[in-house]
């Protein structure tokens, strides 16, 4: 379970996938780290995603490993 906190602005970032500069799309969602449905709403954490809009390619991040 995730949810959006933000709107997706585009930055220019290096792409695992492509090997190269491209534009992404980021966004701050809360993703649900645990699967008991009793502790779901206090294991949320923040992760960044960021999806290449070349490939598609996708990778989040969990923001508090800092």
């Amino acid at each position: 379970m995730s949810s959006k906190l933000t709107d997706t602005p585009t930055v220019t970032e290096h792409c695992e996938h492509c090997g190269r500069e491209t534009v992404h799309a980021v966004a701050v969602e809360l993703r649900t780290e645990g699967s008991d449905p009793e502790t779901a709403a206090f294991s949320r954490e923040p992760y960044r995603v960021a999806t290449c809009e070349a490939c598609g390619h996708t990778t989040a991040r969990r923001m508090n490993d800092a």
